[in-house]
């Protein structure tokens, strides 16, 4: 740890030690800093329900949910349920506990925002780069009467509706723009996609979670 400049938490350190039945008992000691550690019978695994329900539950969740965008509430409503069941089970708390307080804590979004963060990740992009020609031809920026830096607002042009199916409104040319010309100037101003997502996302748990 010293070599790569790292520091043990001696105050969170424990030492767990499973002897096979041929091994000695549980004499070991570790001297560090003027610190014993002694072994104990229980040690706690922080993190790791946490992790194991992020990978197996959260990222199907987040797989293609962009394709899921302008859906009603009620349709999604069973992922959302699945994911409510997910932080219950990270904190084992029984089944009609209240979530807001737990998706907070974990810093999980809801779904609904999982599904508009991913869309306007793609919509950063698509006016951006890097993104594939058909996206970002999908949608237009609006230009500044002024050539000048400080003067635009990082706008998206909204299509036009006419003649359009009635699902028109779940189209990514539809939605990304309308999604993307109601996030703050700093948002859609961001100079980086790195600094976007950081941007978003906090903008969205404001709107979601505070």
């Amino acid at each position: 740890m010293a070599a790569h400049q790292l520091k043990l938490n001696l105050s969170k350190t424990e030492l767990l030690f499973i002897p096979c039945d041929s091994s000695p008992g549980q004499d070991l000691v570790i001297s560090m800093d003027n610190n014993q550690i002694t072994p104990s019978t229980t040690a706690r695994n922080l993190g790791a329900t946490q992790v194991l329900v992020q990978s197996l539950v959260i990222s199907r969740l987040d797989y293609c949910n962009s394709l899921l965008a302008g859906l009603p509430l009620s349709t999604i409503r069973p992922l959302q349920l699945i994911q409510n069941a997910a932080a219950r089970l990270v904190f084992n708390l029984p089944k009609f506990s209240h979530t807001t307080p737990l998706l907070r804590s974990l810093h999980w979004l809801p779904v609904a925002a999982r599904i508009k963060f991913k869309t306007l990740m793609l919509a950063y992009k698509a006016k951006n780069g890097p993104a594939p020609t058909y996206l970002s031809a999908l949608i237009t920026p609006r230009t500044a009467p002024r050539s000048l830096r400080s003067s635009s607002t990082a706008r998206l042009i909204p299509p036009s509706l006419r003649d359009r199916g009635r699902h028109s409104s779940r189209l990514f040319s539809v939605l990304a723009p309308r999604w993307w010309n109601e996030l703050p100037l700093d948002v859609r101003t961001s100079e980086t996609l790195t600094i976007f997502k950081r941007r978003l996302k906090t903008h969205l748990f404001l709107q979601y979670l505070d």
